[in-house]
């Protein structure tokens, strides 16, 4: 019995090391990581809910009258457009939560880790989804209820949503940065808003660029959320043209590739 033991020890002892988990997996870790945080932290679900109905029930009823005739037919061309600028606004928690992450010094655990470095980061970013797929479900739905009808039906719908998650996935680099930048949350936030107003607001969102000065409406027809939201309305009408799409993925497409480098380099000087 005694040498049996000394067997199984000794295969115990000497055994090959696992092969480490492979950059996906760490990512996955992370993901699950950041879908906890709803259960653990549910306050964070009462941000993401009233306001994306507070944005859309005021401005359909407040504006709607007067710059369409009817809060109704307002809605068909103000909804899309709605859901891009949730996306822009939810993607500041990115920056918020890291930035609460660092001061509690767990990404200084998470650097000592044998994981992928971007790990991370690509767990806040599914955070992100997860809150960007239940607000614009929830602006969805409410605008259904109050008339809103896409004319491609639902291919229209499974169509825009992938598209919002890209412009989410990629406006939430600007953010992170913010977090890795900047030390307290609310700083993050107030500083994040600052920048994200001129453009939301500024944009085709809400009107179109048409009634608009001529000095602002050069700006508004080419600022990204502008493209992004006629992408959307495009794809949700089933009138979206390839170069809309394209368009609309340019920003998204270059935040990432020029953020997702700084991002790192941040978090290892950090």
């Amino acid at each position: 019995m005694r040498d049996q033991g000394t067997a199984n020890l000794d295969r115990k002892l000497f055994a090959p090391r696992p092969a480490p988990p492979s950059a996906f997996l760490n990512a996955l870790a992370f993901a699950w990581r950041a879908v906890l945080k709803f259960k653990h932290v549910p306050e964070q679900l009462f941000d993401l809910v009233m306001t994306p109905i507070m944005f859309t029930l005021l401005f359909t009823f407040v504006f709607g009258g007067a710059l369409a005739g009817t809060p109704r037919e307002y809605l068909q061309f103000f909804l899309p457009g709605i859901l891009v600028q949730t996306v822009c606004f939810n993607a500041v928690y990115s920056g918020m939560n890291l930035s609460t992450d660092l001061g509690k010094g767990l990404f200084d655990r998470f650097r000592s880790l044998p994981i992928w470095s971007l790990a991370p980061f690509a767990g806040l970013i599914v955070g992100d989804i997860v809150r960007h797929l239940i607000a614009g479900g929830i602006i969805l739905a409410i605008g259904l209820a109050l008339g809103y009808r896409p004319a491609a039906g639902l291919p229209g719908i499974l169509a825009a949503f992938p598209l919002l998650f890209v412009i989410g996935f990629g406006m939430g680099w600007i953010f992170l940065v913010l977090g890795l930048l900047i030390r307290t949350p609310m700083t993050v936030m107030t500083v994040s808003f600052a920048f994200l107003f001129p453009l939301v607001f500024a944009s085709s969102i809400m009107v179109a660029p048409e009634t608009m000065p001529g000095w602002l409406r050069g700006f508004v027809e080419v600022n990204p959320v502008s493209l992004m939201a006629a992408a959307m309305r495009g794809l949700m009408s089933g009138e979206a043209t390839a170069g809309e799409v394209l368009l609309a993925l340019l920003a998204p497409a270059a935040l990432t590739l020029l953020l997702a480098p700084v991002t790192l380099v941040l978090y290892r000087r950090r």
